[in-house]
């Protein structure tokens, strides 16, 4: 039997306009400045050698603009909207793909592009079991996870990188 393991990265959508400038939160886009940010960040995953087998979005305008950031850069071939990545929406709904996903392969890996609070909550249940508001990932910053199987996934992935988009940028680093 093959080991199953999938290398998750966990990225929040760009820097989106205010609240309350959209009658519906959900058709919020990406300002110029997100886009850029975002897409400075994804050249750079891109550098450091990262393609993505498998690339989820939310349904959400800013999170959709995301991904196709991802696209244009050469990071997937393409996206699927997944309805449990908007707000409030179930790791177990996830979990189940994830499941379907790794029963068609041995290893991978996948990109989910969502919101906050959620994507952190789901990367501390991940790693520890237990959800919560201890981490916090910045508008265009990533979590990276390495998942066992699906069915044992939750209190049993490693956490292998978490980081805003400054810090993947190197913007403001000093040391000594």
């Amino acid at each position: 039997m093959a080991i199953v393991q999938t290398e998750l990265y966990l990225i929040r959508h760009g820097i989106a306009t205010e609240r309350g400038t959209y009658e519906n939160d959900g058709d919020r886009p990406l300002t110029a400045k997100g886009i850029q940010r975002t897409e400075a960040m994804v050249k750079r995953l891109w550098q450091l050698g990262l393609q993505f087998d498998a690339v989820l979005t939310s349904p959400l305008v800013r999170a959709q603009q995301t991904a196709d950031i991802l696209v244009r850069v050469g990071l997937a071939a393409n996206v699927e909207t997944f309805g449990a990545l908007k707000p409030g929406g179930q790791l177990t709904d996830w979990l189940a793909w994830l499941d379907w996903w790794q029963g068609h392969r041995a290893q991978g890996r996948v990109a989910l592009i969502g919101h906050e609070p959620d994507l952190s909550d789901w990367g501390q249940r991940l790693v520890t079991g237990e959800g919560g508001d201890r981490w916090v990932l910045k508008k265009a910053g990533v979590i990276g996870l390495m998942l066992p199987a699906a069915e044992v996934a939750l209190g049993q992935s490693e956490l292998f990188w978490l980081s805003s988009p400054r810090l993947l940028l190197g913007q403001g680093l000093t040391f000594g």
